[in-house]
């Protein structure tokens, strides 16, 4: 079954997301880029919500867009701190540092989420890496959101050798990038587990205003065409145990 991420920003549409049935709520502050972090005092606040509202969905945040190895380092312990099940981070294939970034991420302490950036291309050894080491999930999504969609950027064959090497190594393979509706089906075809959505469900572009109705007609789009279910996000026990063993 292919389940649905949307990004939020405030409370509102924190709880919008909530009501409309998504799968995972992400944190993220669209309009300060692909990855765009919200201050650590609102991710805070947004976790307390929905645990104050008995949600207990797979929460997850983004870094921001980071470059600077010391700067991701330090932003990753400080969001896996405000009580996210997941951390997102961008990985470059530019990146002569990724492969060291990728190691000291997967034994950091949090539970990481490496998101590669699709723009210019995604690394097979840079994925084949990251798949060989304990990340629950690996996304692949884009920088500009100006350029179109991921399949405006990336081939269907480059895509789908991409899923095929994350859930073939047991992971959860995921797909955002400017997402619409009318990418389902191409979505279903490449049997992602979960894809991420913003600029399809908000009035405007995606630093506009999440739409409750879009939200809803999302939704809806997806659950025709879902198969049942072959695997889950880990469960909080599950993520300890993998990391009482590193």
């Amino acid at each position: 079954m292919m389940r649905l991420l949307v990004s939020v920003r405030d409370v509102d549409e924190t709880l919008a997301a909530v009501r409309a049935g998504v799968d995972f709520v992400d944190f993220k502050e669209p309009g300060a880029g692909a990855l765009g972090g919200l201050p650590l005092a609102t991710i805070r606040a947004l976790v307390d919500a929905l645990h104050d509202e008995g949600v207990g969905l797979p929460l997850s945040a983004t870094i921001g867009d980071l470059t600077d190895p010391d700067a991701i380092r330090a932003q990753v312990d400080a969001v896996g701190r405000c009580g996210v099940d997941y951390v997102k981070v961008g990985i470059q294939r530019d990146d002569p540092a990724a492969p060291a970034l990728l190691e000291w991420l997967s034994d950091c302490g949090h539970a990481v989420v490496p998101v590669f950036i699709a723009d210019q291309g995604i690394d097979p050894e840079l994925v084949a890496m990251a798949a060989e080491l304990p990340f629950p999930a690996l996304m692949a999504d884009t920088a500009d959101k100006l350029a179109g969609s991921l399949f405006d950027v990336a081939g269907l064959c480059e895509l789908h050798a991409f899923v095929e090497m994350v859930r073939g190594a047991g992971k959860l393979a995921g797909l955002a990038g400017a997402l619409q509706l009318s990418h389902i089906p191409v979505l279903m075809a490449l049997e992602t587990d979960f894809a991420g959505f913003r600029s399809a469900v908000c009035q405007g572009d995606r630093a506009g205003t999440l739409d409750p109705a879009l939200l809803a007609r999302l939704r809806a789009a997806l659950r025709p065409a879902q198969a049942p279910a072959r695997r889950s996000w880990p469960s909080s026990s599950e993520r300890m145990r993998v990391m009482s063993v590193r």
